[in-house]
């Protein structure tokens, strides 16, 4: 099952997860990791797939206002109550890299990662980015997973892939691309 979306963003949500979380159950998954900023995609994620083990990636605090989460802790605590693990960590496909861009200019091995993988669209990166930072949390077993990733708010995207924890990257394996928008 393969889906493209005419466009990006929000309106694919319910679509994506459904069709990750059947794909997912065809193939014998047990682990998705769904970007969730707010938390609205997490919750829903929550709702479709039962059986699962969820984690939820948000923003590391200070991403938009210094100390500051983008996740309300009452959004956080809801999640957790629903068995949701929820990761707030750095971006594994930025971090302090995009602060010396900021700073410095310039190209950053990272950076142009994070780029390349924008070639198939903003939801394609997240959907990796999401999958390190779990993996770097310890909430992966190393079996292969869904990973749910969106451009701006929502989901548009899913893959399976192998994780793989930053230090280990390049050992991680995007096995198949469940959707994703066909424009972005």
């Amino acid at each position: 099952m393969h889906i493209h979306f005419d466009k990006p963003g929000p309106d694919n949500t319910e679509k994506v997860l459904q069709c990750a979380y059947e794909r997912g159950k065809a193939l014998g998954l047990k682990e998705v990791v769904v970007a969730s900023s707010k938390g609205a995609t997490a919750v829903k994620a929550a709702e479709i797939f039962e059986g699962f083990r969820i984690t939820a990636v948000t923003y590391h605090c200070g991403f938009k206002a210094p100390f500051e989460s983008v996740m309300d802790q009452n959004v956080r605590a809801d999640l957790e109550k629903r068995g949701v693990q929820v990761v707030q960590a750095t971006h594994a496909l930025s971090g302090l890299e995009r602060s010396w861009a900021k700073k410095h200019g310039g190209a950053y091995p990272v950076l142009i990662m994070a780029d390349t993988l924008r070639l198939f669209g903003q939801g394609t990166k997240v959907a990796v980015e999401v999958a390190v930072m779990a993996a770097d949390a310890g909430m992966l077993t190393g079996a292969d997973i869904l990973s749910v990733g969106g451009t701006g708010r929502g989901a548009d995207t899913a893959l399976i892939l192998k994780p793989a924890n930053q230090s280990d990257l390049f050992d991680m394996r995007i096995r198949e691309i469940v959707c994703k928008p066909r424009e972005f």
